[in-house]
């Protein structure tokens, strides 16, 4: 069903969007808490800048990544500078793409779930002597959880089906930086439509499970996939 380059590049992309849920989660997690409690007057200006990916078309902010982490770019520049190799064509460079990409999708979901908490159950933790932090992962952590369920599930999800991001930054290298969504393109290119088929429905299947699985565990709640 599957040809040997196929069964790469859906390893290659599972790992891309586990990898790049994980970093999200560990960065998001903070910075969603932080938005959802601050009082910063000009905090709808970093909200803004985080939902660019939503509205920005993919091969724009590929363009910007590919010129930002190339070998003479600032990023990619420093790198080599360093003795390193710009990311650019690798599949760390797949990463950081797809983590800038996708972070509305796990960051807004967190805000969300944070900021429905309210301020009670802190306040009476606190009357209760919890610290911050205690308050943090024993109050907020535990009522945030079907949050977490839906910014880990559509930050994969999204992952999966990226295209113009990672075709920018990673190029299209068999074995190294070929992802579903390119491997894809690349067969209807070559009229080989039953092999894109095979491709599509087990992505379309895949991601179908994956939201049915959040909202059937979010159906009893008032909470939102993505912020509007």
């Amino acid at each position: 069903m599957f040809s040997e380059a196929d069964l790469t590049a859906l390893l290659i992309t599972l790992k891309l969007a586990g990898l790049t849920t994980l970093i999200l989660l560990l960065i998001g997690t903070p910075l969603a808490w932080w938005l959802a409690r601050s009082q910063w007057r000009f905090k709808f200006l970093l909200e803004a800048v985080l939902a660019l990916p939503l509205v920005l078309p993919p091969t724009v902010l590929g363009f910007y990544l590919l010129i930002a982490l190339g070998p003479k770019g600032p990023v990619g520049g420093l790198v080599e500078a360093m003795g390193g190799t710009a990311p650019t064509f690798s599949f760390t460079g797949l990463v950081i793409g797809s983590v800038l990409y996708s972070m509305p999708f796990v960051v807004q979901p967190l805000q969300n779930a944070f900021a429905a908490i309210g301020t009670r159950p802190l306040e009476v933790a606190a009357t209760l002597g919890a610290s911050k932090i205690d308050r943090f992962f024993t109050i907020a952590l535990p009522l945030a959880r079907p949050g977490f369920l839906t910014a880990s599930v559509l930050g994969f999800a999204h992952t999966l089906g990226e295209f113009g991001v990672v075709l920018m930054i990673g190029g299209n290298i068999p074995g190294k930086t070929q992802v579903v969504s390119i491997a894809i393109y690349d067969h209807v290119e070559q009229l080989n439509y039953g092999q894109a088929h095979s491709l599509s429905i087990a992505l379309l299947i895949f991601s179908f499970v994956l939201l049915v699985a959040v909202y059937g565990f979010n159906r009893n709640t008032n909470f939102s996939l993505i912020k509007t």
